[in-house]
């Protein structure tokens, strides 16, 4: 079982359930988070929005969680694990490294929000790409 792969389909699950908690315990949730007053005030109000945009987050995390245990050998494999895995890779190092040009998109987002995602980003993306290095072969 590959560890790095572990870890990182750990830590996309762990982020779903973060998502999901959000949409379970309202606006505190998406203040602590950082997901910006705008949201935070879209719930309070009742709008589906911001449900809609973070269940579909949590589900892309989950998914994303799928292939890298199944790549980790976790469970079985799923369909174009090779390519599904550097698509993932590639957009977790790209949300970390180039995150901050998302800020004028989004400014109800905290300063720290922004560094903090895009640090934890960065790290599971790095963990993906070792990880999926060491098990290329066997893809």
């Amino acid at each position: 079982m590959n560890s790095c792969l572990l870890a990182a389909g750990s830590l996309s699950a762990l982020a779903a359930l973060l998502h999901l908690g959000c949409i379970v315990f309202g606006a505190p949730w998406y203040r602590a988070l950082g997901a910006g007053e705008r949201m935070a005030q879209l719930v309070e109000s009742g709008s589906g929005h911001p449900t809609r945009v973070t269940l579909v987050i949590a589900l892309m995390l989950l998914l994303w969680a799928a292939y890298a245990f199944s790549a980790a050998g976790l469970i079985p494999r799923l369909p174009l694990l090779r390519v599904a895995l550097c698509a993932i890779t590639a957009v977790y190092l790209a949300r970390g490294v180039f995150g901050f040009l998302l800020v004028p998109y989004f400014p109800g987002n905290s300063l720290t929000f922004w560094v903090v995602s895009c640090a934890i980003c960065f790290s599971i993306g790095v963990l993906h790409a070792i990880g999926l290095r060491q098990v290329w072969a066997l893809l």
